[in-house]
């Protein structure tokens, strides 16, 4: 079976609805990992998700097989720095490199001044961890909350992976 053709684009609030679907079944298996099915990416309202995407400082993109919404990411920016979360891939996909694909594709919409770009993911998330690290990202700390533990890591831009280079092919994670 090829690659999906993925065209990569901002999440507008006509795919609102599409893209809580898409959340909600990336992040059953995190739920399963933690047992806990009130993480937020599987609690989030429709309507928080629109307030979400019409907040300034914050930016989604979407990952597109044709139609069919297949990955997404949101990132928070602040100053300069840069916090991606909600990194998601629709099950049937994940492992085909579309959630490296969504992270390259945040570099152009980064504010000139931007010097860091944050991840967090849960602690036991292995596959998670294993794909930042990856792409440059560096373990700083873990932080508790409520039952969970998130680790959180960092990635310098100019060190490591070319901070240029968009053009990462689906094969590659």
């Amino acid at each position: 079976m090829s690659e999906p053709e993925i065209t990569i684009g901002l999440v507008t609030d006509d795919a609102a609805g599409e893209l809580l679907t898409l959340r909600r079944a990336a992040f059953v298996t995190e739920a399963q990992v933690y047992g806990d099915p009130n993480i937020p990416p599987l609690t989030q309202t429709l309507g928080e998700l629109k307030a979400d995407l019409a907040a300034e400082g914050v930016v989604t993109l979407g990952a597109w097989a044709g139609t069919r919404l297949v990955g997404s990411v949101r990132v928070e920016i602040e100053d300069d720095k840069a916090t991606l979360g909600r990194l998601a891939v629709a099950p049937d996909l994940q492992g085909k490199g579309i959630g490296t694909q969504m992270m390259f594709a945040v570099l152009p919409h980064l504010p000139e001044e931007t010097t860091e770009i944050w991840v967090f993911t849960g602690k036991d998330s292995k596959q998670n961890l294993a794909m930042y690290q990856k792409q440059g990202y560096e373990h700083q700390h873990d932080q508790v909350a409520g039952d969970l533990t998130y680790a959180y890591l960092r990635r310098i831009l100019g060190e490591g992976v070319a901070d240029d280079d968009a053009s990462v092919s689906a094969g590659e994670a």
